[in-house]
This record gives C-alpha cells, sequence and structure tokens, in this order.
C-alpha cells in the first residue's frame, strides 16, 4: 500500500522536472558562474533566469531584488540583522509570538546578548495577531518588524500589506518570514510595502539547502557572510548552481498549479477535516479557518498525546507532524498553541496534516479511515479520558 505523506510544511518532494532541471549542472554544465569563459558564462545565464523565476512568483518589480541563500533561517537571520545595523539610531525588533524558531531563536539572542529590545505580539484563540498591540509597540526606536506571513502549524494568514504599511508609518523596516506562504497564496511584492522577505526552496518542491531573500530596491543590506562579490557583494559564496535552477524550475512550476493549490488542494484539506471531526469526538481545528493557507489542517485531539498518534499513524503508513519541523521533537506543546492559549489537554494532542499538489482523495480517505481507531485506542489508555462524559470539546473564544 502506498504510504500517504501528509507533512509537506516540514518538507515537501523534489519533483521530477526539478529534478531533470539541475541534473546538467553536475556534469555538463559544471563552471562557475562567476567565471568569465563560456562554461561559467552558460551558468551564469542559467542563475539569471532562475532569479527571473522566481522573481515573477513573488511579484518582484526586480530579479536583482533576489538574494539567494542557504535556507529560510538564513534569510530571516539575515533580514533582521541587517535592519538593526543600517538603521541607526533603532534598536528595537517587533515580532509575533507565533513565529518559527528562526525568527524566536534569533531575537532571544539578540534580547540576552546585545540588549535589543523585542516586542513579542500577542495573538488570539484564533491566532490572529493583535494588531492594535502592533501598532503600539512600533516607534521611533524601532528597525525592523518582522511578521510571518502564514503560520508554519495553523496555516492562519496575517495581514502582511496592513502590517508593513504601519511599520513604515514608523519610519521601520517590515520583513515577512513567507516561508509557507510562497508557492500556495498569491503574492505581489512590488504592490506591497514590504522590504523584504524570506522563502525556502524545499517547502516547494525544490531541494533542501537553497533559500532567497526579497530585498526591495534601495533597502540597504549589510551582508552576514563576506568575501566574493556574488549576489552583487550581498552574499559572499560560490552560486549553488544546481539548486538555484531547481529552486528557479520550482517557483515556475508553482505559479503554473497556482490555481490547483488554492482549489483542489484546499478541498482535500476540508475533505480530510470534514471526514475526522464527524467521525471523532472532542477534537477540533485550531486556527483562523476562514483566513489560512489552503493546504493546512491543524487537529486538536483532547485528552491525549500527539506523539502517540503520530507514531500510530506512522505504523499505518501515514505521515504527519505535531507541529514545526524545527521543534516537533519538544515533548512540550506547541508554542503556538500555547500562545492561543489552547487548553494543555488539547494541545497535548494537536495534529498537524500538511497538503501539497501531490496528494489525492485516496490518501485522505486513508486517512480519515485511519484516525478514528487511532484516537480510540489512545483514549481507551489515557487517564484523563472518561468517556461519554465528555461530551463537549473544547471551542475557541473567537474575539
Amino acid at each position: 500500500m502506498r504510504p500517504v505523506y501528509l507533512d509537506n510544511n516540514a518538507t515537501t518532494r523534489v519533483s521530477e522536472e526539478v529534478v531533470s532541471a539541475m541534473l546538467p549542472f553536475f556534469t555538463a554544465q559544471f563552471g562557475n558562474a562567476s567565471s568569465m569563459h563560456t562554461f561559467g558564462s552558460e551558468v551564469g545565464g542559467a542563475v539569471k533566469n532562475a532569479r527571473g523565476q522566481l522573481q515573477k512568483l513573488i511579484g518582484a518589480a526586480h530579479d536583482h531584488e533576489i538574494v539567494y541563500t542557504s535556507c529560510g533561517t538564513e534569510s530571516d537571520n539575515m533580514a533582521i540583522l541587517s535592519a538593526l545595523e543600517t538603521q541607526v539610531g533603532r534598536n528595537e525588533v517587533v515580532t509575533s509570538v507565533v513565529e518559527h524558531p528562526a525568527v524566536l531563536a534569533l531575537c532571544d539572542y539578540l534580547e540576552k546578548t546585545r540588549g535589543i529590545k523585542i516586542h513579542r505580539i500577542p495573538v488570539d484563540a484564533k491566532g490572529r495577531l493583535d494588531v492594535d498591540a502592533y501598532r503600539k509597540a512600533l516607534g521611533p526606536k524601532t528597525a525592523i518588524a518582522s511578521i510571518m506571513w502564514a503560520n508554519n502549524e495553523t496555516g492562519t494568514i496575517f495581514p502582511i500589506a496592513r502590517l508593513a504599511e504601519l511599520a513604515h508609518e514608523a519610519g521601520a523596516l517590515f520583513h515577512t518570514d513567507a516561508v509557507q506562504a510562497v508557492g500556495k497564496i498569491t503574492i505581489n511584492v512590488a504592490d506591497s510595502e514590504i522590504d523584504m522577505l524570506s522563502l525556502s526552496g524545499h517547502k516547494l518542491h525544490a531541494p533542501k539547502g537553497i533559500g532567497a531573500l526579497y530585498v526591495r530596491r534601495g533597502v540597504r543590506l549589510r551582508p552576514m557572510l563576506r568575501g566574493g562579490h556574488q549576489e552583487r557583494g550581498r552574499r559572499a559564496g560560490t552560486e549553488n548552481a544546481p539548486s538555484i535552477i531547481g529552486l528557479g524550475k520550482a517557483a515556475e512550476l508553482a505559479l503554473e498549479y497556482m490555481n490547483d493549490e488554492q482549489t483542489r488542494v484546499r478541498a482535500l484539506r476540508d475533505r480530510l477535516e470534514d471526514g475526522i471531526l464527524q467521525r471523532v469526538a472532542n477534537c477540533f481545528v485550531t486556527g483562523d479557518v476562514e483566513h489560512r493557507l489552503p493546504n493546512t489542517a491543524n487537529i486538536a485531539f483532547e485528552y491525549i498525546e500527539g506523539e502517540g498518534i503520530l507514531l500510530m499513524l506512522n505504523k499505518a503508513g501515514i505521515a504527519a507532524s505535531s507541529g514545526s519541523a524545527c521543534t516537533s521533537g519538544s515533548l512540550e506543546p506547541s508554542h503556538v498553541l500555547r500562545a492561543m492559549k489552547v487548553p494543555y489537554t488539547a494541545a497535548h494532542g494537536a495534529i498537524r496534516f500538511s497538503f501539497s499538489r501531490e496528494n489525492t482523495e485516496e490518501d485522505v480517505d486513508r486517512v480519515i479511515e485511519a484516525v478514528p481507531s487511532i484516537i480510540a485506542k489512545l483514549r481507551e489508555m489515557s487517564p484523563f479520558w472518561k468517556g461519554e462524559e465528555n461530551t463537549t470539546a473544547f471551542q475557541p473564544t473567537y474575539a
């Protein structure tokens, strides 16, 4: 029986088209893109073409606004650190409590070692940002506001365009970690006031180890890596040409399949949620169900441990996760669900199912068939489960 992979927010399978586009750049076209001879110029041209493909996906005005990096984490770090160095007299960062560890861990470090003031903006029970608190946190000392476009665990989408405008009104730069959003929803940075945007290739069927940072024309960027003149002097190091070409092809495909992502994939997610909620008591979908990524479902099952659910799903040939792949090894409930004030008895049993365009209705039906018996078995072993007495599951109080 074919395994079911529903952990695409952790990583996606590299598509065959992407692999085919990459292969020549390991052997036939192996030159250094910075070299002046034909071997190098051919690769340099392909790198430029890939930059254009990525430019189209995110709606950038110029291809040179794309800076290649190794991953989303590097892009996030580069944006925030650069802002603190280039925004003279500003030593504060505004972010949210539900950011990816790539942002939160850096902010913790800056606060402890450099005395940078970090404003962590709360969210409500639906995972929506407190915009009033965000507005109040912005001020003359704010170097940058960094707010994710969409949450990696719940899929909740933030009002990025408005948040960027508010940051600019305070004279601050605005950065968004769009690692989960790129390729799933339409993005047009040229029509916004976004200064910097992070993305990662392995979230959209490109290889691991390649990412990018969009930097709006005119925004100063202080490089973290110094050496050669690559990326217009903004990120030193020999270009990872095969992966860059792969990311470009993946961007082209993501644009081609955008409608499929927002219709068929969304329908698969909804089919999964409806099927599980109809068959399993005391569970609920977390996040903003009206404004979220089309591929993400985070379902909290009360009175059981998520680790047990994942182990039994895996035994049934189904891959899912309990949250961010960077923190899923922790026994603590997700920081995202804690920030949303999801009760401990439910937060511990939250499972994220994340789809890609490769998933099918058969995949969904397999999961719907497997989940009820898994939950029932685990609840039989749970000291907190009281059977029919637990007739009313927790429901978030939406403001």
